[in-house]
């Protein structure tokens, strides 16, 4: 290797270990106890290590009601996502109309916003609809995603276009097109916006905040936030320990996907006209 390759690798691997440091701490120290933490806060190695840390976890609240929860209003998003992302980019990218452009700059721009800002009118949109305190206030908004239209619109026009006009030729309609061609070309971008979407849902904690009320509705965020209120005395390693769990399904998700989401962003980067 070059000096520079090899300058180039150091910072990155120093990189790697320093945004690694957080996640292997909270790993050891969810089997710490609670007069460990006090009386030697630094110290790397748990001594002795307090198995018993995890049932208590499991134990203390609903984790498996959490899970459900999190676990199937991730699917509909991703699913959502995926479905109504595609079909809006691929209108965006393949069938022209009068201010198809302008649509799709305004659509874009709303990504500027914060949601912080729309929260309030969209409390009141939802409230309307009789949807606050239910499940529907996570998955109904989150249909409409320009970053998930954008990263497919440029995956879509990176597809020949050959391909559809023979499909065409041999009279499939704009539907079948869709389906049958485009489709089976951008799996890659699917499957990385799939995985984008899952960690953003299985992450989320201000919107199930804002809009959940009753604990049998709780997602693992807001039951960890919670379990840290209703204990009497704050046990930080079965926090930690109940935090470790609650990561689970992210790191596997992150293991498979990782090496698609960077492909893909690259592939989206260089294949847009």
């Amino acid at each position: 290797m070059r000096p520079r390759q090899l300058a180039l690798h150091a910072a990155l691997t120093a990189g790697g270990l320093a945004m690694l440091f957080p996640f292997v701490w909270m790993l050891l120290t969810s089997f710490k106890g609670v007069r460990q933490m006090l009386n030697d806060p630094i110290s790397w190695l748990p001594a002795p290590w307090r198995w018993e840390n995890y049932p208590d976890a499991l134990g203390a609240m609903p984790f498996g009601t959490a899970y459900w929860n999190s676990f199937y209003i991730a699917a509909l998003n991703v699913t959502l996502t995926l479905l109504t992302s595609a079909m809006a980019a691929y209108a965006f990218a393949r069938i022209r109309f009068r201010g198809s452009g302008v649509l799709f700059v305004v659509f874009l721009a709303t990504q500027m916003v914060p949601s912080q800002v729309t929260v309030v009118p969209l409390y009141l949109m939802l409230a309307k609809f009789g949807w606050i305190d239910s499940h529907l206030s996570l998955i109904v908004p989150t249909i409409a995603n320009p970053f998930a239209v954008f990263l497919l619109r440029q995956f879509i026009r990176a597809v020949p276009v050959e391909l559809e006009e023979a499909a065409r030729i041999d009279g499939a309609g704009r539907w079948r097109c869709f389906w049958s061609v485009v489709l089976p070309n951008i799996r890659p971008g699917l499957g990385a916006l799939g995985i984008i979407a899952f960690l953003a849902s299985w992450n989320s904690f201000f919107f199930p905040l804002i809009f959940l009320n009753s604990p049998e509705l709780a997602t693992v965020p807001l039951l960890l936030s919670q379990f840290a209120d209703e204990r009497g005395a704050v046990d930080y390693g079965v926090i930690l320990a109940a935090s470790a769990i609650a990561v689970v399904p992210t790191l596997i998700a992150f293991l498979i996907g990782q090496r698609r989401i960077i492909n893909s962003m690259a592939a989206s980067g260089l294949g847009g006209r």
